[in-house]
């Protein structure tokens, strides 16, 4: 299976939302654009955007003549696309670069990591894993688990160790086998509890300290894609605790509100570099937005 149809097949359920308005016949009129507002915000794409996005298509439907709702399928994941915003770079691909993950608990980042260590060893490059989550001993195995599978070293402390100090020793070992991809695996922090987030800015400011000048350093969100309008408190949160780089959205293919991944990326403008539509390895793919909303909208002409 192809990525189009990995995707087009993770999205389903918000497809399923969101496209039924192109199939009932009928005209372009005021009771479509009402339906398709609706639609939009009820897929948590937001207010803001959904009635942006409205208005621009019927301008574009009086201006083109579009008097049908299928005329319009193709111009809405365009118009949706252009909602994101773009990375100016890839921190799994422009090397050296090490990034760190952080994000609440059963957002998926131990796994997240996992996957990325893989294909990043299967393309030839030099990774090496940081296990900076010493809360969860179950964290550490399962990232153990990963680093073995994948032939990459794991490198952590014991349970209770210093954060912090993981960071500081996978960028030292990172250096010393001259790996060019470092991945750090943080502790889920519940986005509501000021005491852990200042944690959490620590094991951020040492990470950046200590690579100044030797990697770039990425702040990477993860978020669950099915926790819909909290995922986007959450993000609020950590953004403005940690400054965030980017995101990686996770579970869409559990979710009928894929349209947050859209509502987060245009208000705190940060780009989406990965999403993941499964549980294989293969379904954790680079993101691409047109190829995102015509899956959303179910245009496969788009």
């Amino acid at each position: 299976m192809g990525f189009m149809e990995r995707l087009q097949k993770g999205l389903s359920r918000s497809r399923e939302a969101l496209s039924e308005i192109f199939y009932m016949g009928g005209e372009v009129d005021e009771d479509f654009w009402e339906d398709l507002t609706d639609r939009l915000v009820m897929g948590d794409i937001g207010g803001e955007v959904a009635m942006q996005v409205t208005d621009d298509l019927r301008e574009q439907a009086a201006r083109e003549n579009l008097v049908r709702p299928d005329q319009l399928r193709s111009a809405l994941a365009k118009r949706l696309a252009q909602a994101f915003t773009p990375a100016e770079r890839d921190p799994f691909s422009d090397l050296p670069s090490c990034v760190l993950f952080v994000g609440i608990n059963g957002a998926g980042k131990t796994t997240t990591v996992g996957k990325l260590a893989g294909a990043a060893k299967s393309a030839g490059q030099g990774v090496v894993i940081g296990g900076a989550d010493t809360f969860r001993a179950a964290a550490i195995e399962q990232l153990q688990v990963w680093g073995d599978r994948a032939h990459v070293p794991v490198i952590t402390r014991e349970r209770g160790g210093d954060p912090a100090s993981v960071c500081y020793d996978v960028l030292d070992a990172a250096e010393k086998n001259n790996s060019q991809l470092v991945l750090i695996d943080t502790a889920g922090r519940l986005h509501t509890s000021p005491e852990l987030m200042r944690e959490l800015e620590k094991v951020v400011r040492v990470t950046r300290k200590r690579a100044d000048g030797v990697f770039p350093v990425s702040v990477i969100l993860v978020i669950d894609a099915t926790t819909g309008q909290n995922g986007l408190a959450q993000a609020r949160e950590f953004n403005d605790a940690l400054d965030i780089d980017g995101l990686i959205v996770t579970k869409l293919d559990g979710t009928a509100k894929g349209g947050i991944a859209i509502a987060i990326s245009h208000e705190l403008k940060l780009p989406i570099y990965r999403i993941g539509v499964g549980e294989g390895i293969e379904d954790l793919q680079s993101f691409d937005a047109l190829s995102y909303t015509t899956a959303l909208v179910g245009d496969v002409t788009a």
